[in-house]
């Protein structure tokens, strides 16, 4: 491919070279060995690595062109090489990559997800529905991507723009008909997302998240970056109730539709009812305004029902049957957001990605909702983290829980034990039962063998993941094999 042609549609100046250059692949990562000869190297600054500084030895490697947004060295001047300069290179590697690709996104139906909470479960629900009604749907997100039978596991909640226009590349050449991803505020400002225009931007719901080093300077940069997506698509769909709803959608370049509970809403629940099964919780209620359904999900709480009305919203647009809906929803189940494990009619075990605050709170205090005989948390925190999440989320646990199993998540370069002190700390500030076994299979075994019946027992802060990583190694471990192996081992529970 022309290089003049990989740089349709970006503002660039060629600093030397030609743009008739043939371009035979596009790398950013000098740290990899995939430089071939003709290369175009894309020179990326990130927190700790900037690609500028080994331009030269990329095209010593063969690299027949350079995207560079500074000074160009002096030591290529004189090299057989290309060099274009652009303001940005993250921003311009967005639109590089699609032309690479042959713009996938067009031969999608694109729907992405951005907000604090809730994007994971939806994309889950909207894939769930477009398949049942004959849809081929593609998924990206934090637990996984997943290409018809293809199942990727996922190292970014969005992909670094090469690797997102690749996996569109995939998924079109694999039948796919639409993709729905989770969109992160990170990847909306490093221009991940940058280079198509999604067919469908969905708000979610904000709160105070993600605002520290290497993240967001503030709240107001959090909610800024948010709002990208809704000028970057043609129609968006927000959380009508959302209290920034106003600030995420301001300057939007988009038609807008709302969900929510609220009269203004256009689409809502009404008659929102919990429903509590031997084994199981969930809640039903029906929907008004753009669709009238009646909807019954096996997940619990509130915010169950805003990821079920935002998954409507969005369906309805490909004109899927109401019955089909109904089916997909009472049939969906995501991995580690209220997963339900099977171990007793007795009492209830879930395992939860909860992993700070903000997040337990809401988990405990939806669960409370339901008048369990008591409310057992298990979690721990993750080493090398701030410090003050373990002291938050102590004290959450011990005010919303009847009692607290204080355990290990990802230590890794900390010793579990001085995790362990400071969640401890954080429950002291509160009169929480609370009992400490720093081994979490240990502490699984004693959640499910002092069970009572009516219990419910939330397994805290792993929630998809299937490993525990200790002193920079990462060991097997899934809660879901760790519990059937307890059980088949003859652990007794009542």
């Amino acid at each position: 491919m022309k290089l003049a042609d990989l740089l349709k549609n970006l503002e660039y100046e060629c600093v030397q070279g030609s743009l008739e250059r043939e371009i035979t692949g596009v790398v950013n990562d000098s740290r990899r060995d995939n430089v071939t000869p003709g290369s175009l190297f894309i020179c990326i600054r990130g927190a700790n690595f900037d690609g500028h500084r080994y331009a030269a030895d990329m095209v010593r490697k063969g690299a027949g062109a350079l995207l560079i947004s500074e000074e160009a060295d002096e030591g290529i001047r004189g090299m057989d090489v290309t060099v274009i300069r652009v303001k940005d290179t993250r921003y311009a590697m967005a639109f590089v990559s699609a032309a690479w690709f042959g713009h996938p996104a067009e031969k999608l139906k694109t729907i992405g997800i951005t907000g604090t909470k809730g994007k994971t479960t939806t994309t889950y629900l909207v894939r769930s529905i477009l398949e049942n009604a004959g849809i081929r749907c593609g998924l990206i997100g934090t637990i996984e991507t997943i290409i018809g039978d293809e199942v990727i596991p996922a190292d970014n909640t969005t992909p670094e723009s090469f690797v997102l226009q690749e996996t569109f590349a995939r998924m079109a050449e694999a039948g796919m008909e639409a993709v729905v991803m989770e969109v992160s505020s990170q990847a909306l400002m490093l221009h991940r997302t940058e280079g198509f225009t999604f067919d469908y931007g969905i708000f979610t719901n904000l709160e105070a998240d993600h605002i520290g080093p290497n993240e967001h300077a503030s709240f107001e940069e959090y909610m800024a970056c948010k709002g990208m997506l809704f000028r970057q698509c043609r129609v968006g769909i927000v959380n009508g109730d959302d209290a920034h709803v106003d600030s995420v959608a301001a300057g939007h370049t988009c038609e807008l539709e709302t969900y929510g509970l609220g009269e203004g809403n256009m689409l809502r629940a009404a008659n929102i009812r919990r429903v509590y099964m031997p084994g199981a919780l969930g809640v039903d209620f029906r929907t008004e305004g753009l669709t009238e359904l009646d909807i019954k999900i096996p997940m619990p709480g509130r915010f169950s029902v805003y990821n079920a009305l935002c998954a409507i919203s969005i369906c309805r647009h490909f004109q899927v049957n109401e019955a089909v809906i109904c089916r997909a929803l009472l049939g969906a189940r995501v991995r580690g957001r209220i997963e339900k494990v099977e171990v007793s009619d007795k009492f209830i075990v879930l395992i939860d990605y909860a992993h700070n605050a903000m997040a337990l709170e809401s988990l405990l205090t939806t669960l409370r909702e339901y008048h369990p005989h008591r409310l057992v948390c298990l979690f721990g925190c993750g080493g090398n983290r701030a410090k003050m999440r373990r002291f938050e989320m102590g004290e959450v646990s011990g005010r919303l829980a009847d009692l607290t199993v204080i355990t290990s998540d990802n230590p890794r370069f900390e010793e579990p034990q001085s995790i362990i002190e400071d969640i401890k700390a954080g429950i002291g500030r509160t009169d929480g039962a609370y009992v400490e076994i720093c081994d979490r299979r240990e502490a699984v075994a004693f959640c499910i063998s002092h069970a009572e019946e009516g219990d419910i027992i939330v397994l805290a802060g792993k929630g998809h993941e299937d490993y525990q990583e200790i002193a920079g190694k990462k060991y097997p471990m899934d809660e879901r094999v760790m519990i059937r192996e307890l059980l088949e081992g003859g652990l007794e529970h009542i």
